[in-house]
């Protein structure tokens, strides 16, 4: 979830959060002030009275701003304009699968005269929006940290300029940072592909095994060579999909929710459709299967078990198969 918090009278607009949920309480402390308040202690350090006070503020802010989000377990706060960008953990309900990691970032004062920076910062948050929606465990917690790292690095930049740092020196920078960006764009794009494969595989070994359990208990009372061809070719599907993931060839889509399942599901049901047709048309004779005339009953049942499956390992095959039926039908 991507949250525009308001801030502070007077202060800019662009405060990021990329909380983990939402929450209904509506007097919560927003960033902004979080980072209001540390700005206000760090440069109230002198003076015994004065300094207790700006860090019972800050201290109150911090823990009210946890309650909602998290613990905030990294943070960069400039130290000559009030911005920062922070990184929190919230723990989830025992028997949940890891924490919920939220970004957060209030950066306009420091970024309004660094528009490179500016831009670089929006990566973060959409890269941030991204694995904190699509990605799981680890992999989230380690897209969240380089997305932090990246944020706090462009963030320090534009804190150092405002003390003195020359103009090439931060660009300089800037472009090292973009790349750091683009290589975690692409550990996020590997790692979400990697999730939606797994789900796409269990949509599949879920409808294979209802599939199967189906076809046992009617191949228990009769023999039925369609449903047995139905079974090898979603078998063939599943093989199919498999040798296609470990070449490195199989990219699904990654922020669809479950869509990758689906698709998953549908692919043995293609499959055996397949597989069944080809079945129906090498029996009712419209194609002509190379078994000799003189070979056994058995042995036309496992050469269309092997057609089915390569029926449903390969739809290209299958397609052209029954279209050659038919000359001027194509496969589309």
């Amino acid at each position: 979830m991507t949250e525009m918090t308001q801030p502070l009278v007077g202060a800019p607009s662009e405060t990021i959060t990329v909380a983990a949920q939402p929450v209904s309480d509506t007097h919560a402390v927003t960033f902004s002030e979080v980072v209001y308040a540390h700005f206000n202690w760090w440069h109230h350090r002198e003076g015994a009275r004065r300094n207790a006070h700006a860090a019972q503020a800050f201290d109150d802010a911090r823990i009210a701003f946890e309650k909602r989000h998290g613990e905030l377990v990294n943070a960069y706060w400039c130290s000559h304009i009030e911005s920062a960008v922070a990184l929190t953990q919230k723990k989830r309900l025992r028997g949940a699968l890891g924490p919920l990691w939220g970004f957060h970032r209030e950066t306009d004062w420091s970024t309004q005269d660094f528009p490179e920076v500016a831009e670089q910062l929006h990566r973060c948050d959409e890269l941030a929006v991204r694995a904190n929606a699509v990605l799981k465990s680890v992999r989230q917690r380690i897209c969240m940290q380089l997305v932090f790292a990246s944020a706090s690095h462009l963030l320090s930049l534009v804190d150092a300029r405002a003390g003195s740092t020359s103009e090439t020196a931060v660009a300089d920078a800037v472009a090292k940072e973009s790349a750091a960006i683009d290589k975690a764009e692409a550990y996020y794009h590997e790692a979400a592909n990697g999730q939606a494969q797994m789900a796409y595989f269990a949509g599949m070994a879920m409808v294979t095994a209802v599939l199967s359990i189906f076809a046992a208990v009617y191949l228990t009372l009769a023999w039925a060579t369609p449903v047995a061809a139905l079974i090898a070719g979603a078998v063939g599907a599943v093989v199919s999909v498999v040798q296609r993931i470990n070449s490195g060839k199989f990219e699904l889509a990654t922020d669809v929710g479950g869509y990758p399942c689906f698709l998953g599901g549908l692919r043995p049901l293609i499959g055996g459709a397949f597989a069944m047709a080809i079945s129906f048309a090498f029996s009712g004779g419209l194609l002509h299967l190379p078994v000799a005339a003189g070979e056994s009953t058995d042995n036309r049942r496992l050469a269309l078990l092997v057609l089915g499956f390569v029926a449903g390992f390969s739809e290209r095959w299958a397609q052209d198969t029954l279209t050659s039926i038919v000359p001027e039908a194509k496969p589309r």
